[in-house]
């Protein structure tokens, strides 16, 4: 899937555990009749990708979703 329109945000690199997993998060608001904020994670190696992007920026992103299905707590 891609998400195209103008960068919003570009958040800081997010460390965590003693692995050193790193994360960091872009939001992308699309530019269509009704514009929708989308925020996109970045993981690992990819979160350097991000530095080469600013703020008001243009971008073509191509992602991945993953999801779950909702489960009601009260069963």
């Amino acid at each position: 899937m891609e998400v195209q329109g103008k960068i919003k945000l570009i958040g800081d690199v997010q460390t965590f555990g003693n692995n050193g997993f790193r994360k960091r998060e872009v939001v992308v608001t699309t530019e269509e009749q009704y514009p929708q904020p989308i925020m996109v994670e970045f993981v690992q190696d990819k979160t350097d990708l991000l530095n080469n992007f600013n703020v008001g920026q243009n971008v073509k992103i191509s992602i991945n979703l993953r999801g779950r299905e909702w489960v009601n707590p009260q069963g």
